[in-house]
């Protein structure tokens, strides 16, 4: 859920995801290539294992490196579940967008508008706010988990949290800047633009997630968890974490203390999915796709070029053309997904985060070379 920051953190990152219709067939392992080579670069960084997974003219190949177990030395599970993080964020945008063009909900409204009193305090002006500046990081409001900056994770694991109150940490900080005036990642945005769809709907997120893009999806293994439930479905590779000098298991977790900004559970295949049918336009009519698509420079994001709409990241490839899509890290997991201009998709997933050293930076060049290449 987090943008990446040094330190330790429960949830972090933000940067991509992406399209194209993935296939449901059970994919083809790769032995051997550039993103082989790529993901062998991530693990020897330090990162116990690393996945990809190259969706091209509904044909999906994996590619894996490294352990997906350190206990037993076996090797991801081929489109197993893990916690993409910030990705949720994509998922949370759509359902805000489909709303608006539903007519329930106003882009440049002000979020005073549907939740009355919640942006209040120290500065914090829910009257000077829009929904459209919650989705794009332009809001100026604090990132609450920056809090949890230097905190034991095992003091989180289960903890869990209800939105009012991750709201509430970012309102005793002043905002970092007056709505619309710049861009800085925050998770609180996405928190309220949570609470947006549950006040909208009368419905709970997850159900919300589930009625409107998981299940006409057909995706089984996608959803969002509600408080205490924390187990991670089988089969996954087990998720890492650092803790005083050694790697911890740390795939069980309440995500509530993500939610919104990065409380999913999913697979490969269904985030290649997902993202097909996005960026395909099955679930957002034009405009709202449109909007989503439209950029305002992000720098923090730090890839060359890099721009963020709606809860959609774009970059140029090194091939040429661009990737659309996100990017997140929660403990345990740390994720790049998307799409490039001719339509491959690529999801590149690692079973530990925080990332040492270049870990994160060679993550990257993984996802370019699995789009530009294809295997």
């Amino acid at each position: 859920m987090r943008k990446s920051l040094p330190g330790r953190k429960i949830v972090a990152i933000g940067t991509l995801v992406a399209l194209l219709a993935a296939t449901t067939a059970a994919p083809a392992l790769a032995t051997g290539g550039a993103t082989q080579q790529a993901l062998d670069q991530v693990v020897a960084d330090g990162v116990p294992g690393a996945e990809a997974a190259v969706t091209d003219h509904r044909h999906t190949t994996v590619t894996r490196s490294g352990t997906g177990d350190l206990a037993t030395g076996k090797p991801f599970p081929r489109n197993g579940s893990f916690r993409p993080g910030s990705v949720t964020k994509t998922f949370v945008a759509t359902v805000v967008l489909q709303l608006v063009a539903e007519g329930k909900i106003r882009l440049d409204a002000p979020i005073e508008r549907y939740l009355p009193g919640l942006i209040a305090g120290n500065g914090n002006d829910g009257t000077k706010i829009t929904v459209r500046q919650l989705l794009q990081h332009t809001s100026g409001l604090y990132n609450y988990t920056s809090d949890f900056a230097g905190v034991d994770p095992e003091t989180l694991r289960h903890r869990g949290a209800v939105p009012e109150e991750l709201v509430a940490m970012a309102m005793k900080h002043a905002p970092l800047f007056a709505p619309g005036t710049k861009w800085s990642y925050s998770n609180t945005n996405y928190i309220v633009a949570g609470m947006l769809v549950e006040k909208v709907t009368g419905q709970q997120l997850g159900g919300e997630i589930a009625r409107r893009i998981t299940r006409p999806l057909g995706l089984r293994g996608t959803y969002l968890p509600g408080h205490g439930d924390e187990r991670l479905p089988a089969p996954h590779a087990v998720g890492y974490t650092p803790i005083g000098g050694k790697l911890v298991d740390f795939s069980d977790l309440d995500a509530t203390i993500a939610w919104a900004g990065g409380g999913l559970v999913t697979t490969p295949a269904e985030l290649n999915t997902f993202f097909g049918a996005l960026l395909g336009g099955r679930l957002l009519p034009a405009a709202q796709l449109a909007e989503m698509r439209h950029g305002v420079p992000a720098g923090e994001i730090n890839v060359p070029g890099a721009v963020y709409g709606l809860g959609l990241a774009s970059f140029p490839l090194p091939c040429g053309g661009e990737f659309s899509g996100h990017g997140g890290s929660i403990n345990g997991f740390s994720t790049l997904s998307g799409i490039a201009t001719g339509g491959r998709t690529a999801t590149v997933v690692t079973n530990l985060y925080p990332m040492p050293g270049t870990a994160m930076t060679d993550q990257v060049t993984a996802l370019e070379t699995a789009l530009c290449s294809g295997k």
